[in-house]
């Protein structure tokens, strides 16, 4: 049976968790389809999850636990401040999501926390700093 190798196109189902078994994603809900990317020298997905792709042969089966690093990173102090709420849209609460204006264009922020004045948000990805462990399964190389 043929191994995935470089430029080939995949589909996956998969199952994205916490180190606590919370699930964050999955392929596997009812209406969605299987994951399809192409391994490339420039992955479509997070670098943990792309290189577990390499090597597997359809109908496969296997756990990647992946680290920060191999995934969105570590978290970056310097993407979290504190914003008065003036500047906020009126009524913003913890877990908004809001578009704020960063030096190199638009920016996705969350909201982290609200106090009488301040709000703390977060443009770090909601994933960063977190080891992830997706159980994949490799339904096949598209021809």
């Amino acid at each position: 049976m043929r191994k995935t190798q470089l430029g080939d196109t995949v589909r996956v189902h998969y199952t994205g968790k916490f180190e606590n078994g919370e699930i964050f994603d999955s392929s596997q809900v009812e209406g969605r389809e299987p994951l399809t990317a192409t391994l490339s020298e420039t992955p479509q997905l997070i670098k943990g999850f792309a290189d577990g792709l390499y090597e597997m042969t359809e109908g496969q089966q296997k756990t990647l636990e992946i680290n920060p690093e191999d995934a969105y990173g570590h978290v970056i102090d310097d993407l979290i401040s504190e914003v008065p709420l003036e500047q906020l849209p009126e009524g913003v609460s913890v877990g908004d999501v809001l578009q704020a204006e960063g030096p190199m264009g638009p920016v996705i922020v969350r909201v982290n926390e609200v106090n009488e004045s301040v709000a703390i948000i977060d443009a770090n990805h909601p994933l960063a700093g977190k080891k992830l462990i997706f159980d994949i399964e490799l339904i096949n190389i598209v021809e």
